[in-house]
C-alpha cells in the first residue's frame, strides 16, 4: 500500500446543515454534491460529507457510540494569528471551540474546534511544518 491518504469521510447526523457549516460558514466550495454526498477538494485529498447512519451500514458495523472517537482533523496556519481566526470563524458558522487556541508543549500555538456533528478539527500554526503556495503542509 502506497503512504497516501485520498478522502476522508465523515459522517454527519444532518447532511443540509454539515453542508452549510463547511460552505457557506468556512467559505468552502463544494467540487461534487450528489444524492446523499457532498464532496469538498482540499489540496490533494477530498473531503466528504455523507450520512452517519448510512456510512455505518456501508462499512457494515453498528451505528453506536458518541464523543471522542479517537480521532482529530487538523488545519495548519502559517501564523499564530490566523490559528485565532480560523477558531472565530468556525464558532460564527455555527461550530463550537472546545478548547481556546494557547502555546503548545511543542513549540507551536494550537486550538480545536468541533463542527455541528462534533468532529474535532485541530486549528495550528506548527513553525516546523513549512506551508507552501499551495497550502500544503509538509514535514520540515
Amino acid at each position: 500500500m502506497q503512504q497516501r491518504m485520498s478522502l476522508i469521510t465523515l459522517g454527519v447526523s444532518d447532511l443540509d446543515r454539515a453542508r452549510r457549516f463547511y460552505e457557506e460558514g468556512l467559505g468552502w466550495q463544494v467540487g461534487l454534491a450528489q444524492g446523499d454526498v457532498v464532496f469538498f477538494q482540499l489540496n490533494g485529498l477530498i473531503l466528504s460529507l455523507y450520512p452517519r447512519a448510512a456510512l455505518a451500514q456501508d462499512a457494515e458495523v453498528a451505528d453506536t457510540g458518541s464523543g471522542f472517537a479517537g480521532i482529530t482533523l487538523a488545519h495548519n496556519v502559517s501564523t499564530e494569528a490566523e490559528v485565532d481566526g480560523v477558531l472565530s470563524e468556525a464558532q460564527r458558522a455555527g461550530g463550537r471551540v472546545v478548547k481556546p487556541a494557547s502555546k503548545a508543549e511543542w513549540g507551536g500555538y494550537s486550538g480545536y474546534f468541533a463542527d455541528p456533528d462534533g468532529h474535532l478539527w485541530e486549528v495550528a500554526h506548527n513553525p516546523i511544518f513549512p506551508i507552501d503556495a499551495e497550502g500544503n503542509t509538509w514535514l520540515g
